[in-house]
């Protein structure tokens, strides 16, 4: 059952195509991969999905619901959360602030009841923070919580943005290059945390270069080269389709 479908979804900048009628289901639990090489429109595709951007023509479909107009907020609320290219963590505040962020879309109170103290204001907090903690002792940043984010290692602050992402208790998680600058072992570690969340239930759809991880995590991967899915099937299949091995593998190596 498709709980993402994307069908015959175009976007131009100024009469320049940056994809073209592009038709894709992620199945609910389910991880797909998405790979491509640089250009071919993958983060634009992120960016319509999460309503940062606007499709030309086409529809996007989440749980049955059509998100194509939707605001951003609107489609994270309905369970959509995403992680960026780049690092977006939040340096002067500490660790377990950084994940509390994440968690706006779901917290409770204006100015005034907040301002008032009101005892269920207290008890969302206290459930939030305690749900933070758990995330962060998921990530193994646990005994980290009360440093600054600007503290933490390159691949400690990806994984802090991934469980910001966590924090929207999101059904569909879409990661755009987590594994980007990261070292083996925590490629390895990172590849492990997507398989629990899947055995967790949380639906995944990655945009990914590192070739071994994409293989070893995906059920589905779809190529994306020149603003169209070239090929979609399972790892081993698309590794082997000749047109992606020409437009894309040649030359990288499946563990590139």
């Amino acid at each position: 059952m498709a709980l993402l479908s994307i069908d015959t979804i175009s976007k131009s900048y100024d009469g320049v195509r940056a994809l073209h009628r592009i038709s894709l289901n992620v199945d609910k639990g389910t991880i797909k991969g998405l790979i491509g090489p640089n250009g071919a429109g993958k983060t634009t595709l992120f960016h319509l999905i999460t309503g940062v951007e606007r499709p030309t023509t086409g529809t996007i479909s989440f749980q049955g619901i059509d998100i194509t107009s939707m605001e951003p907020h609107e489609i994270a609320l309905l369970g959509v959360g995403r992680t960026f290219q780049t690092l977006q963590v939040l340096g002067t505040m500490t660790v377990v602030e950084n994940i509390l962020t994440g968690m706006h879309t779901r917290l409770r109170g204006g100015f005034l009841s907040c301002g008032l103290w009101l005892p269920w204001i207290h008890k969302g907090e206290k459930e939030a923070l305690q749900k933070a903690k758990e995330i962060l002792e998921f990530l193994g940043l646990l005994g980290r919580w009360k440093w600054n984010a600007a503290q933490l290692s390159f691949g400690q602050q990806k994984m802090l943005e991934f469980g910001r992402a966590l924090a929207m208790r999101p059904k569909l998680l879409l990661l755009d290059e987590p594994a980007a600058g990261l070292t083996p072992a925590e490629v390895n570690k990172l590849s492990e945390k997507i398989c629990q969340l899947r055995e967790q239930g949380i639906t995944i759809l990655v945009v990914e270069h590192h070739m071994g991880m994409v293989m070893e995590v995906a059920d589905e991967v779809a190529v994306l080269h020149n603003g169209e899915i070239i090929a979609e099937g399972t790892p081993e299949t698309v590794k082997n389709d000749p047109q992606v091995i020409e437009a894309y593998l040649q030359g990288r190596g499946i563990n590139a």
